[in-house]
């Protein structure tokens, strides 16, 4: 794989324009609506069957993503602030509402996730917390290693907050 190209170009979601996308329980994309390929540059089948961290941003912890998943695949719902990476290494953040959809028995078949645009209250909360978790990350030689830490940070910062992630999610949220 070539280098990552990363531009420094912040792209907006409108305030009223929401990106949905689907997943298999593996995440790979089974439907992205027209507003996530147009942001991320993509072409639709460019993306189906693909992982959804196709639009992965560097900056963007990968505590924050293990906290996603093990919440969603538990059959929980969880707001997070995200920030992704364009086909073209421009960047967007987005403030995703992610939910396990599930078959008529309540089995999780997939997950949903719908992204909006942040607000600049909760952008300026998370984003220290982001530099300090990604910080840790690639502080150890083990990407692993550096994973667990950083979780571990998370939770304690979460812990000192006396609030689940969610919960302090929807207090900035709610600020906004």
């Amino acid at each position: 794989m070539g280098q990552l190209l990363l531009t420094g170009t912040e792209r907006f979601l409108g305030k009223n324009e929401v990106i949905v996308s689907k997943t298999d329980l593996r995440g790979r994309i089974t439907y992205a609506n027209r507003l996530f390929c147009s942001i991320a540059d993509y072409q639709e089948h460019e993306v189906l069957g693909q992982p959804h961290n196709i639009v992965r941003h560097p900056f963007m912890p990968r505590s924050i993503f293990k906290l996603l998943w093990d919440t969603v695949t538990s059959g929980q719902e969880l707001f997070a602030y995200v920030v992704n990476r364009t086909k073209h290494g421009d960047y967007y953040w987005v403030l995703a509402h992610v939910t396990p959809d599930r078959d008529p028995s309540g089995q999780i078949v997939g997950f949903t996730s719908c992204r909006r645009a942040p607000g600049q209250a909760g952008l300026a909360a998370v984003r220290p917390l982001y530099a300090d978790l990604l910080a840790i990350e690639t502080s150890t030689e083990s990407s692993k290693d550096g994973l667990a830490a950083s979780f571990r940070h998370l939770q304690d910062t979460l812990e000192r907050a006396e609030k689940p992630y969610d919960q302090l999610m929807h207090h900035l949220i709610a600020a906004e």
